[in-house]
């Protein structure tokens, strides 16, 4: 299961900085800050971040989806994509079928959901055909081409909400466990927040774009390895990665790297471990 959403992030406001990253296009010129789009996919069952884009907030080419093209490979045979209504797509989701990959959106506001279509599976349940729709300006011929004229998909309705699939079987895959894991894709906010916010990365420090996604990447880093702990914490108290608080063990990661817990010399590691997997 991997989750997909998009971000965005401000920078010191040198001219190289605007010159690859502008600024929001309703700000005027000169009180404005570089904008920044990221992208990254998450593993939902620890929150490691997978792989991550970083490009200009606007542009051709420079939308969640587009960066979203160049992350397909982090996708693979058997996984399952979970996103917001915004990548609900039929050229995203026919991409993904053909990796063999299935996926879980919210329907995408502009497209009309009827249940008196397609094949009933149940109440506000059933399989219908989507039509290929018009090639996009950013799509060539030859690849608008190799696109099946049509692709399946399930909607189902919960609480409110329509949710796209291609989990086709409700037998296999019951409309409450579509609705149990998607609202699972919140941790996708989550996870983000705890990047910017817990970490500090809301407002990147660097004044050149180079050194801006070098400075990225190094929290990226940073934050996997606090849920490299979380993990190992995990594993040694019995519990799932997802129930530990990344807030928490940073916190303990901070002051036990300060020896504030340790009397002797040696790591203990085991003790930050037990440390880190308090969940009262």
């Amino acid at each position: 299961m991997k989750l997909v959403d998009g971000t965005t992030v401000s920078m010191p406001d040198t001219a190289q900085n605007q010159a690859r990253f502008p600024q929001h296009g309703q700000q005027q010129s000169g009180i404005g800050f570089p904008l920044a789009r990221l992208v990254g996919v998450i593993d939902l069952s620890n929150g490691v971040v997978m792989d991550a884009a970083m490009g200009p907030y606007q542009g051709k080419g420079t939308g969640e989806h587009g960066l979203f093209r160049g992350l397909k490979e982090c996708f693979v045979e058997g996984d399952v994509m979970l996103a917001d209504g915004y990548y609900c797509s039929y050229f995203l989701i026919a991409d993904m079928l053909k990796r063999g990959v299935d996926v879980l959106f919210e329907q995408h506001g502009a497209r009309i959901t009827d249940f008196r279509r397609g094949e009933r599976l149940g109440a506000r349940d059933h399989r219908v055909s989507w039509s290929k729709p018009a090639r996009p300006a950013w799509m060539s011929k030859e690849a608008y081409r190799d696109y099946p004229d049509e692709i399946q998909v399930r909607e189902v309705k919960v609480n409110k909400k329509v949710l796209v699939s291609t989990l086709l079987s409700p037998r296999k895959t019951p409309k409450a466990e579509l609705e149990k894991l998607y609202w699972q894709r919140w941790n996708v906010e989550l996870d983000l927040r705890n990047i910017k916010t817990t970490l500090g990365m809301e407002v990147l420090s660097c004044k050149t774009p180079q050194m801006c996604e070098k400075e990225l990447w190094v929290y990226l880093l940073a934050y996997n390895l606090i849920r490299l702990l979380m993990v190992e914490a995990a594993l040694q108290a019995e519990l799932l990665p997802r129930q530990l608080s990344f807030k928490h063990t940073l916190q303990i990661w901070v002051a036990w790297s300060q020896r504030q817990f340790l009397c002797a010399a040696d790591d203990d590691t085991a003790a930050l471990l037990e440390l880190i997997a308090q969940i009262e």
